[in-house]
């Protein structure tokens, strides 16, 4: 008997979509030489295979997260088996002492204590105020509670030794390999940019292993007002980021491309109609527009509570109808730019030989058109990405993003927001979930800069 009920979600299934696309994308790219090629380019780009090495640490994350099941309640023999009402997923079961170890409320990072004064009882002492042991952050020190300083550097130590080692392992697999293509060929002058690779896995590696070695024994970000562990909302905001930027992304892309090309290469009153219809959208603030079709949707998903087995079901229809609402609202910008650059391909003389020899439309559109917009469509792709990320987060913060019980960065913000005004300041929920959101959107935007290098056909 099954210990768990598997649970698909939709944005589990556009997730899994995506990586098979991916895939797909991938064997399509190893066919085609200039595509093969321009990749390649990327691949030697030390500061884009760097950021794209950090870029899949947050993806690994974000797929862990993508995996859900309900935990199986315990039952008599011969009873129908119960599931648990909680949706769990693959990252909660790995990181179960962070989701499980609560506090009473807020604590500093690596504290033994709460952050507030209260009336507790002391033996000998009677009733005091003071600020109580926390339950579960440095709970190992017992009464040495001055020692967290020695104590957390040792245990750092040990974990970035065993990092390092770990990360020898790595960079002697990838040298011998490297060493049975080119027998004399050192790493850093190989095609591929193995040097940025490998260094970025090693402060990667030194870096993440000792602070999730600290947190089985710490609150290495400390706890919010509930006295949940902060790492663990990060870690959990990780997938509602990484859907947002990429759902959203590939709902307005196809849209843009299509109606940017038709655009500019039609011309006349089919240019007239697009152009009339992205204004109109421009003209509207973006903000209220899309208050507006969430405060509906929201409206809708209140009066059909039928609908949702679970809470994380009606939290992820919340989420898909967000991406969808602002793909819909962002696509007026690439459109505008993809329609301007197919008037001057259109003039190109290699174009109107084509029309000249009576090649259909869209025939030259798929053949010679597309392809020379491919730079700026990948480059959009990424770079909208990073904004959307940021869009969340400010949607979120006015109150009309992602459903309140699920954890993004934009909800960590917003709940920060009360925190700042305490006396004394709670700070670190803020700094951690701007930290965690500044690397991502950082390695997106110096990922893109490497695509738009290698891709751009009058790059140097």
């Amino acid at each position: 008997m099954m210990g768990f009920q598997i649970v698909v979600l939709w944005s589990d299934v556009l997730i899994w979509l995506l990586v098979a696309a991916g895939l797909g994308v991938g064997v399509l790219i190893a066919k085609n030489p200039p595509l093969l090629a321009a990749w390649r380019r990327v691949g030697a780009n030390r500061v884009g295979m760097a950021s794209a090495t950090v870029l899949l640490g947050f993806i690994l994350i974000g797929l862990l997260d993508s995996l859900h099941y309900r935990a199986q309640l315990e039952s008599k023999p011969g009873q129908k088996a119960a599931y648990a009402v909680e949706v769990l997923s693959v990252l909660d079961a790995l990181a179960s002492p962070l989701r499980s170890r609560n506090e009473k409320t807020y604590s500093e990072p690596f504290a033994t204590r709460l952050y507030a004064k209260e009336t507790i009882d002391v033996p000998g002492q009677g009733t005091v105020r003071d600020y109580p042991r926390l339950k579960h952050g440095g709970k190992h020190l017992g009464e040495r509670e001055d020692d967290v300083v020695e104590d957390a550097g040792f245990t750092a130590f040990k974990a970035g030794v065993l990092a390092f080692v770990g990360w020898l392992g790595v960079f002697g697999a990838v040298a011998t390999v490297n060493r049975k293509k080119s027998p004399k060929l050192k790493l850093r002058e190989a095609a591929f940019a193995w040097d940025a690779v490998l260094l970025t896995l090693l402060l990667m590696a030194l870096t993440l292993v000792p602070l999730f070695w600290l947190a089985g024994q710490y609150h290495v970000f400390g706890t919010d007002k509930v006295g949940q562990d902060v790492l663990y909302q990060i870690l959990k905001s990780v997938r509602t980021g990484l859907i947002i930027g990429l759902v959203t992304t590939l709902v307005m892309l196809p849209m843009a491309v299509l109606l940017g090309i038709v655009a500019g290469y039609f011309r006349g009153w089919v240019d007239d109609v697009i152009q009339y219809i992205y204004t109109v959208l421009n003209s509207i603030p973006g903000v209220l527009l899309i208050a507006a079709a969430v405060l509906m949707m929201q409206v809708v998903i209140d009066t059909h509570p039928e609908w949702f087995s679970t809470a994380a079901e009606r939290a992820d229809l919340r989420l898909l109808a967000l991406c969808f609402i602002l793909g819909i609202t962002s696509w007026t910008g690439l459109c505008r730019l993809l329609r301007g650059e197919t008037l001057k391909l259109r003039e190109l003389e290699y174009i109107q030989a084509a029309q000249a020899f009576g090649v259909s439309s869209w025939r030259i559109i798929v053949r010679h058109i597309l392809p020379n917009l491919m730079h700026i469509v990948i480059i959009a792709l990424v770079m909208d990405f990073s904004g959307l990320v940021l869009a969340e987060a400010v949607l979120s913060y006015v109150g009309i993003g992602v459903d309140p019980t699920m954890t993004s960065f934009g909800t960590m913000i917003n709940n920060a927001r009360m925190e700042l005004g305490r006396e004394p300041v709670v700070w670190w929920s803020l700094v951690a979930a701007f930290s965690a959101m500044f690397i991502l959107v950082l390695a997106a935007n110096l990922f893109a800069d490497a695509v738009r290098d290698a891709f751009d056909p009058r790059a140097a």
